[in-house]
């Protein structure tokens, strides 16, 4: 069977097309990433990073939803979360422009980042992971991976196919599960009234309060009423974080 180090190019194929096979009747997120972990780290000593679904606005990082599988180093996530609010890089960028795999070696080598742009790069290194492989999926979703080694040395071609293949599924899942759960959002808690959505939405775009308020023909006070009756049921303590809470479970366009 043809193989690269320590990777069976067939064996993960076929663990990966069972996956795609059972991955919808998967019912969590974790256990979607923790099942094809399973697979990847088996085989190739490639662990799954994690999840994120990218936020409907650029840069709105708070809206962002991200799942970590428990294969990272402690301490990372925590770290890498705060650093990429300060300072996107280009990872993310591309994680949202690009349709198609790419590793940290791989930006480090063509992009040559200097400065402050190195910093994914550099905090991996502090947790011992050296090298990513991120997979975007239909500009919504990124799907990684991560390695002790550098991955240019070890991946072929067809492992890059055969590793997005189950990237791509798995993301396909995980949409499936954050829809199911945003429709079930009021089970259990008040609903948001149609007031309390339109100003959300109006804020969404960039209305203030005043300019909100007149185009609702409603009183400045009544706005303010309005937003902080969603805060409450949205359980967040400002106006931008009821938006993107909203925007995050679908409650606004």
């Amino acid at each position: 069977m043809p193989s690269v180090g320590n990777w069976n190019i067939q064996k993960l194929g076929g663990a990966l097309l069972q996956f795609t096979n059972t991955v919808d009747e998967m019912e969590s997120p974790d256990i979607v990433l923790d099942e094809l972990h399973k697979i990847t780290s088996s085989i190739c000593q490639l662990n799954v990073l994690g999840a994120v679904m990218f936020p409907i606005r650029w840069g709105d990082w708070d809206a962002r939803m991200a799942f970590v599988h428990n294969s990272v180093p402690k301490g990372w996530w925590q770290e890498y979360d705060e650093l990429s609010r300060k300072y996107p890089g280009a990872a993310l960028t591309l994680a949202q422009l690009t349709l198609a795999p790419f590793t940290m070696s791989e930006i480090l080598r063509l992009l040559q980042p200097l400065g402050v742009e190195r910093w994914p790069h550099e905090l991996s290194l502090k947790y011992g992971m050296r090298d990513s492989l991120t997979c975007p999926v239909g500009g919504r979703w990124a799907i990684a991976y991560w390695s002790r080694q550098v991955l240019s040395s070890v991946m072929t071609p067809q492992a890059r196919a055969i590793l997005f293949m189950g990237a791509t599924f798995a993301a396909i899942r995980l949409h499936k599960l954050v829809e199911f759960h945003s429709e079930r959002l009021g089970e259990g808690r008040r609903p948001l009234t149609p007031r309390e959505l339109a100003v959300l939405r109006l804020a969404s775009v960039g209305y203030p309060v005043r300019e909100t308020a007149q185009m609702l023909g409603l009183g400045e006070e009544t706005v303010r009423s309005h937003f902080k009756k969603a805060q409450d049921k949205l359980a967040v303590h400002s106006r931008v974080h009821a938006v993107a809470q909203a925007l995050r479970r679908h409650l606004i366009p």
